[in-house]
């Protein structure tokens, strides 16, 4: 049993909320169970030195935690005065993986930064930045459509994330924190749309696991990305 009591092979709930901020050219609030994530996306006229002249676009990300995200307060990292590790490993990992859904001709020759600020943590929120962070950046780019800024849509496809693991022996799909805390084995599966993968990262925490499991949990992954495109679409829609 689940400490949640989900099936093995259920999501948390997933909610999406559009327009949350007012500056922002595109934004939402991703709910995945009791991990939260405000994600807004910026377009600038301008892209990083390597590639200016190149006429290609660019999408880049930037990830953080509030203070009180998590059971007891963090601090801030500006006021350590430089970003921990992890911070770096993840928002480099939003950055590229969004990037896999975009065709940086059609964007042209201006950059997209995806902020994902994590307002409550209870597992997944890297999985929940990159699902939110494409509902931001489509948003985004429908207002370059529409002012006729960008001809056609530079998006290719949807690009959504989800956690799995072995959990009690058994592969279980959306891992919460008390699952993930104690996971054997805990994976995030990066995917587009139709299923082609982008990125996985699998770890051994405590166990070994075979070709078979992992094989059981790329199966739940797809299930779960399948869900959380369909709650994409209806967010854009």
């Amino acid at each position: 049993m689940r400490p949640s009591g989900r099936q093995l092979n259920e999501m948390r709930p997933v909610s999406i909320e559009t327009g949350v901020t007012k500056h922002a050219e595109g934004s939402c609030l991703i709910r995945m169970g009791d991990t939260h994530v405000l994600c807004t996306a910026t377009i600038e006229d301008r892209v990083p030195p390597f590639i200016k002249g190149s006429g290609l676009g660019w999408v880049t990300a930037e990830y953080g935690m509030l203070p009180r995200s998590t059971t007891s307060r963090m601090r801030r990292e500006a006021a350590v005065g430089k970003q921990g590790g992890r911070t770096v490993e993840i928002q480099r990992l939003i950055g590229r993986s969004l990037r896999a859904g975009v065709d940086r001709v059609a964007l042209g020759e201006r950059q997209i930064t995806v902020d994902c600020d994590v307002i409550q943590a209870d597992g997944g929120t890297r999985c929940a930045s990159i699902t939110g962070g494409w509902v931001a950046l489509k948003l985004a780019v429908n207002k370059l459509m529409k002012t006729g800024d960008v001809i056609s849509d530079p998006l290719v496809s949807p690009v959504a994330a989800v956690s799995c693991g072995i959990y009690a022996g058994q592969a279980v799909l959306d891992l919460d924190y008390p699952e993930d805390s104690e996971a054997g084995v805990d994976g995030n599966f990066i995917m587009l749309g139709n299923k082609q993968m982008i990125e996985v990262q699998m770890s051994a925490e405590g166990s070994t696991y075979s070709r078979d499991q992992m094989n059981q949990l790329i199966d739940l992954a797809e299930k779960g990305v399948d869900e959380l495109v369909a709650a994409q679409m209806a967010a854009v829609a």
